[in-house]
This record gives C-alpha cells, sequence and structure tokens, in this order.
C-alpha cells in the first residue's frame, strides 16, 4: 500500500498518517488539539510532538477549551515541570491564551468549528477542486492564501503560535486541505468526517 513518504516506518506515525491526517474535522476539541500540538511543533518534527500526545491530552484537560481558559500561574508552573511535554513557557501560555479566545470565537460563530471552515479551500467546502494532487513532498506547499487569511484573523483575536506555515499543517491535519501525495491509498478518499 502506497502512502506519503513523511510516515516513514513509525507505527505512530503510519496509524497517524492512515486513520486522521487529512480527513475533516469538525469537533471543537479536536480542532483546539490539533491548533495547540501545531503550535507546539514548531521548531520540532512531527514524531516529537505525536509522541507525547497523549501527554498533552492529560496535561490540557483533554484539550477542554472552557476548562483550560480557566488555567492560571499555578497551572503554567505545573505545565513548565512537565516532562511529558515540550516545556516552553511561551508555547505553554499561548494555549491558554488560545482557549479564551476559541471561547470567544464560538460565541460570536456558534462554534470554532464554523470559523475554522469559513478559511477552508472552496474544494474543502464541496467546489470543483481545480488544484492537482502533489506527486512528491516537495510539490507541497508550506502555506496557502488560505493559510495566510486565518493566520492573519487569528492573529487579530489574539491568537499565538498562528504562523501561516502552522496553519497550514493545522490545515492539513484536520482536512481543510488534503495533500496527500497523487499515488497515496488516501489521496483520492481522505476517509469520514472525525466526530
Amino acid at each position: 500500500m502506497k502512502r506519503c513518504a513523511w510516515a516513514g516506518d513509525d507505527p505512530l506515525m503510519i496509524a497517524y498518517h492512515d486513520r486522521e491526517w487529512g480527513r475533516p474535522v469538525h469537533d471543537d476539541r479536536v480542532l483546539f488539539e490539533f491548533l495547540v500540538l501545531e503550535g507546539a511543533q514548531a521548531g520540532l518534527s512531527w514524531s516529537t510532538i505525536l509522541h507525547k500526545r497523549e501527554n498533552y491530552r492529560a496535561a490540557f484537560a483533554q484539550f477542554d477549551a472552557a476548562r483550560v481558559a480557566r488555567f492560571g500561574a499555578r497551572d503554567v508552573e505545573r505545565l513548565m515541570n512537565d516532562a511529558g511535554i515540550v516545556r516552553n513557557r511561551l508555547k505553554i501560555e499561548s494555549t491558554i491564551d488560545n482557549a479564551r479566545a476559541i471561547l470567544t470565537v464560538s460565541r460570536e460563530h456558534r462554534s470554532f468549528n464554523h470559523y475554522i471552515w469559513s478559511f477552508a479551500p472552496a474544494d474543502a467546502r464541496g467546489a470543483q477542486s481545480r488544484r492537482t494532487r502533489p506527486k512528491q513532498l516537495r510539490d507541497i506547499p508550506s502555506t496557502s492564501p488560505e493559510s495566510d487569511a486565518l493566520s492573519k484573523d487569528l492573529k487579530r483575536r489574539g491568537f499565538r503560535f498562528v504562523g501561516s506555515t502552522i496553519m497550514y499543517a493545522f490545515m492539513q491535519a484536520t482536512g481543510l486541505v488534503n495533500d496527500h501525495i497523487a499515488d497515496c491509498f488516501r489521496s483520492r478518499s481522505p476517509g469520514k468526517v472525525v466526530r
């Protein structure tokens, strides 16, 4: 079975590629999780973050934005001592700030999901795609006009660790774009919606 080369031979990366990456996500908790994990990845490998994912879930209240939004200084110090996550104060504090911002966005847009998907390219919303599937990893962009727009709007709303490259990776992970290479078995049918 042919898959995207980035999955490598790590069983966790293969499972992530095969079962999650690129599948449309519409659950606010899962969207928050990917926002945090993609931001945590900045400067690191995705494999490193993926191997810490369960620790992140435990550390950040299973990505319940309402609970994380109530974290305070003691929680930051607790998290700074948690070897199971990336112990970067700016990334930890941004997770708490982003949880608060998600709650505000959710009130304005009915849900974080409605807000996020308003930035999806037309083909992700059911329109005919004019984009061809990438043939190799080097054909996959690191940003797009949509990730630029999402990044800019998130920053305007007070989100942090949401640069355009991070937002493009977020869009790939959550199915707003399908960047499986053309001969990957997941390319043509990214799969069912993850709820």
